[in-house]
């Protein structure tokens, strides 16, 4: 059994340690050892890391970069912290549209919320064009604009990761703070807020992090307003010419670093905390009835039409329009960008690119998610099942993976499949989709991992003991007794690795091979050429597209999962 659970262990340790942990490595070796991965060994010592102070363009993209994550992090996690104390104690109508405002905006590509925000604060945007408000635009477009915009868009991080902490009703330690004194202030700061504390931490690092390994905001920002970032200066120096492999290195050190001390400080935190408030009295928390509800809920549809409503519904409503400076005029409006993302004339090559790049998209990441979804499931029953010695770095991989942007991965996927020495055993993957697939696998991992052990928390170990002592070998109690009782969660895990796969431009522009099309660079093209109005309509076509699958397959999967239920039933 416990060989059994070794080679399972071993086996998917191995995977994610070549797609997620190899990569990185080869990106930090790079920078002592640049050339070292194309055939030209050079010991450059530790010296190149200090060049980031002496050149300006490197110094300014790590300047970019950590004042936009320390500002959008702060004010993000503010926001998601008001936010979701307000839902924790309050019940309201509105309360349902901001859990979904959150998964929206936590599962929309970055860079088609900021595609968004520039069609609504551009010069010739939405709000100058309709409204004329100038001083939007001066507003967004500048350091302190551009923390509002990815605080809005960041935010659902903060939000849930605060909202999970509140499930527990810990007011008993208020009332008796009350009893001596306290007012509702000094009890929110004292003692409310302190037991808090560690989900707060926890939502500033992931907005932190996410936001500095952002790609998808300065590659829409790159049509309109210069903000050079680590993310975006990394992708510059790999496709300028000639190829800078020690700027793109050097970059992804630093990134690497911040994310480092990122997750040091989270871990930090944690083991400074203390969780022992919770005690055999402890109750859920029970919201209550607002005395003015229509307060809250004027607060959060204004609030949702803000951060969601804006730069979703202006790319809506640019994809009806003729020009997207044309103002509110009837004329101005038109069907006429969907009829050319669906209409074929010679010379005309736009609906042959859209329906390529949506058929490789969507293969690319059904195959991905598929893939994942096994790999998910297998990791997660060795962390959630086994002993196996192999579990400390499982965990340690899918956390990599969630931390890691993808431009530095995609680096290491050039340095790593694209030697000259795998032609020969048939492995040089660079310039082939198969890549794109593996690099599909490992964004999604980390989310099929963690789906999937919540619903394996809710199963007892001692039924697979059970059918251990009876024989049953790893894989028979994987198939017939794990499998059987978490397949709901094992579909979601796939949904959610599917629809996070799709869109994803950072992987997508450093990974494409040639002359093969895909959806989110056929956007980001359209929308880099200003041809908004197609872009817009893509946007809108394969977004619709991709939920319309989710639910199908969701549906479906419901339908086969009732059926084979009810057999099982009339069987037994």
């Amino acid at each position: 059994m416990k060989a059994s659970e070794a080679h399972y262990g071993g086996g998917v340790a191995l995977l994610l340690f070549l797609f997620i942990f190899l990569p990185l490595l080869a990106v930090l070796v790079n920078v002592i050892f640049p050339g070292l991965f194309f055939g030209n060994v050079e010991w450059g010592g530790i010296g190149l890391i200090g060049e980031i102070f002496h050149r300006p363009l490197w110094r300014q993209s790590l300047l970019n970069s950590v004042t936009l994550a320390l500002g959008a992090a702060t004010l993000g996690t503010i926001i998601g912290g008001a936010l979701a104390t307000i839902r924790s104690r309050w019940s309201f109508g509105a309360a349902r549209l901001l859990d979904i405002t959150a998964w929206v905006l936590l599962i929309a590509p970055s860079f088609m919320i900021a595609q968004g925000w520039v069609l609504f604060a551009s010069a010739d945007g939405l709000v100058h064009s309709w409204l004329g408000w100038t001083w939007v635009t001066s507003f967004i477009f500048q350091p302190t604009g551009l923390v509002f915009v990815m605080a809005l868009s960041k935010f659902p991080l903060a939000y849930l990761a605060i909202l999970a902490a509140t499930e527990w009703n810990i007011r008993q330690f208020g009332y008796a703070a009350r009893l001596n004194g306290a007012g509702p202030f000094t009890v929110w700061r004292t003692v409310e807020l302190p037991l808090a504390m560690p989900s707060f931490v926890a939502g500033w690092t992931l907005v932190f992090m996410d936001t500095v390994g952002d790609f998808g905001l300065p590659a829409a920002l790159a049509t309109v307003y210069r903000f050079p970032t680590l993310t975006y200066s990394i992708y510059s120096a790999i496709y300028q010419s000639p190829v800078r492999f020690d700027m793109a290195g050097v970059l992804a050190f630093y990134l690497v670093l911040i994310l480092a001390l990122a997750m040091a400080l989270l871990m930090l935190t944690m083991r400074r905390s203390k969780y022992d408030f919770l005690n055999a009295r402890a109750v859920k928390t029970v919201k209550e009835q607002p005395k003015h509800a229509w307060i809250y809920n004027v607060a959060i549809a204004l609030f949702v039409c803000l951060s969601l409503g804006v730069p979703i519904g202006t790319s809506a409503i640019v994809s009806f329009m003729r020009h997207a400076g044309g103002g509110l005029r009837v004329e101005n409006f038109t069907l006429d960008h969907y009829r050319q993302l669906f209409s074929y004339t010679a010379g005309d090559h736009r609906l042959l690119a859209f329906l390529e790049g949506m058929y490789h998209s969507l293969l690319v990441a059904a195959v991905a998610a598929v893939l994942s979804m096994v790999i998910g499931f297998v990791v997660a029953y060795v962390l959630a099942f086994t002993q196996s010695r192999m579990r400390p770095m499982l965990q340690l991989f899918s956390i990599i993976s969630l931390a890691v942007p993808g431009v530095v991965l995609g680096i290491g996927y050039i340095f790593i499949w694209n030697q000259k020495w795998l032609e020969p055993l048939g492995l040089h993957l660079y310039g082939k989709p198969s890549l794109l697939v593996i690099a599909g696998i490992a964004g999604a991992i980390p989310y099929a991992v963690r789906v999937q052990l919540g619903a394996f928390g809710n199963l007892s170990g001692t039924i697979l003991k059970a059918a251990a002592i009876q024989g049953a070998s790893v894989f028979d109690r994987m198939r017939d007794i794990v499998l059987p009782l978490v397949r709901q969660s094992l579909l979601i895990a796939g949904l959610t690795s599917f629809g996070t796969s799709v869109f994803d431009l950072a992987m997508a522009s450093m990974l494409k091979p040639p002359n093969f099309s895909l959806m989110p660079l056929v956007i980001d093209k359209a929308f880099e050429f200003s041809n908004y109005g197609y872009a817009t309509a893509a946007t809108v076509v394969s977004c619709a597209s991709v939920v319309l699958i989710i639910m199908v397959v969701q549906a479906a999967g419901r339908w086969v999962f009732g059926r084979l239920d009810r057999q099982r039933q009339q069987e037994g």
